[in-house]
């Protein structure tokens, strides 16, 4: 069986040279190239099936090849990897086809983790959810564009981090997400604040979803780990 081909992006040969072996250990095929513009010629001709993208790139940054990618209709599983990001700045490359998001510096093996569950996730779909304005679970919708939540059509009036919580959370539904991947990817790396808030949002989540912690229905707590969304979400243009 052919093995999985990866194109890694980045224009730090050191972290090149430090993530290319670990991921051929992991079982992966592994292609590596310094810029954005090399990242488009190499991804026309071999055609990878997971792409990793730095977002701060001579030539051509890692957004615009995602850009260019989805433009095109390419929906190779793309995550980026980045120094810096606000959620404004990472809702909006989610939106433009990003499957996932990780923070300069990372733990290697995170990346990995990543990796196979993007991997995992594009293998059950013919387009990832986060390529849709719409995603739906039951009566629970989300539109990713206005930034609005509704149950069987009512508006949840959710603050703008509990949405973000929800979103992600849906997004990667039936993957354990820990408290500090979700401050990441929801509030910022830069954020001072601790892992508490993300309970709080996730408090207001599931009052206004009318979840019971003690037998949830929509997100479960993982304990020492963090949360997890049980259902089903399917997207919708």
């Amino acid at each position: 069986m052919a093995k999985t081909q990866l194109l890694i992006a980045d224009d730090e040969p050191d972290l090149l040279a430090e993530l290319n072996p670990l991921l051929e250990r992991a079982g992966f095929a592994v292609l590596t190239v310094l810029d954005g513009e090399q990242a488009l010629k190499a991804i026309d001709i071999n055609h990878p099936d997971l792409i990793v993208l730095d977002v701060l790139m001579p030539h051509m940054d890692g957004r615009e090849v995602l850009r260019q990618l989805r433009q095109q209709g390419n929906w190779t599983p793309v995550i980026l990897l980045t120094q810096i990001g606000t959620p404004t700045e990472r809702a909006l490359s989610l939106q433009e086809g990003a499957d996932d998001y990780l923070n300069k510096p990372f733990e290697p093996l995170e990346l990995v983790a990543r990796i196979q569950a993007v991997l995992r996730r594009s293998q059950h779909e013919n387009l990832p959810l986060n390529s849709f304005r719409l995603i739906c679970s039951e009566k629970l919708l989300l539109d990713r564009q206005t930034r609005r939540a509704f149950w069987d059509g009512r508006d949840l009036m959710l603050s703008a981090r509990a949405f973000g919580v929800l979103e992600y959370l849906m997004l990667n539904n039936q993957e354990i997400i820990t408290r500090e991947r979700l401050l990441d990817q929801v509030w910022g790396w830069s954020s001072p604040i601790g892992t508490r808030a993300v309970d709080t949002r996730i408090n207001e989540i599931r009052k206004s979803l009318e979840d019971d912690p003690e037998k949830p229905q929509f997100i479960e707590t993982v304990i020492g780990s963090g949360y997890r969304y049980l259902k089903g979400v399917s997207g919708q243009k």
